[in-house]
């Protein structure tokens, strides 16, 4: 079921176009930039993205403008992820063709960070979503007490069952403007 709708939702969003992804990405931003959790926080944890997916460049370097704390994630085996301290300077491409941090990194501790943009392919209007099938976001989640948000497109809105593992985003921005 989860694959299914994994490979549906993909998909659609790489059908769609650069001037309709423009757009989207571009409200996302603004709307998550006004939003009191990011307003609010100093350090703030996202995602370099996959094409298909929201574009984290503005609003990192919005981010970094204001002031705050850019975290992005460094994956590990077995499903282990930690934040670091963003520095352009330290990416390098994975094998997933993903931008991610190399080298001596600082990792931020989970109680340190108050706002983490989660990434995802599939969301329930309750804020359930399907990731990419790691399950790196449902276990640093499990013990994450600050806020977490997510930035999609319309085509990502799905009705499936959550498992009992997974861990809902406390509020989830979908675009709303005319494509």
């Amino acid at each position: 079921m989860k694959s299914e709708l994994r490979k549906q939702v993909l998909q659609e969003m790489k059908a769609l176009s650069q001037e309709q992804k423009r757009s989207m990405d571009q409200g996302l931003t603004e709307r998550f930039l006004q939003h009191p959790f990011y307003q609010e926080a100093k350090n703030l944890a996202t995602y370099l993205p996959f094409p298909h997916e929201f574009q984290t460049q503005k609003l990192i370097n919005q981010a970094l403008k204001d002031s705050k704390k850019v975290l992005i994630p460094k994956t590990y085996p077995k499903g282990r992820m930690e934040f670091v301290i963003y520095d352009p300077r330290q990416l390098v491409k994975t094998s997933f063709g993903l931008l991610e941090p190399q080298g001596d990194l600082e990792i931020v501790d989970p109680s340190q960070i108050d706002l983490i943009h989660v990434p995802g392919l599939a969301f329930t209007t309750e804020g359930y979503r399907i990731g990419y099938g790691g399950g790196y976001y449902d276990r640093y989640l499990e013990n994450f007490a600050g806020h977490t948000m997510s930035t999609i497109y319309p085509c990502q809105i799905q009705t499936f069952n959550p498992d009992n593992h997974d861990i809902p985003v406390e509020e989830v921005l979908i675009y709303e403007g005319n494509l």
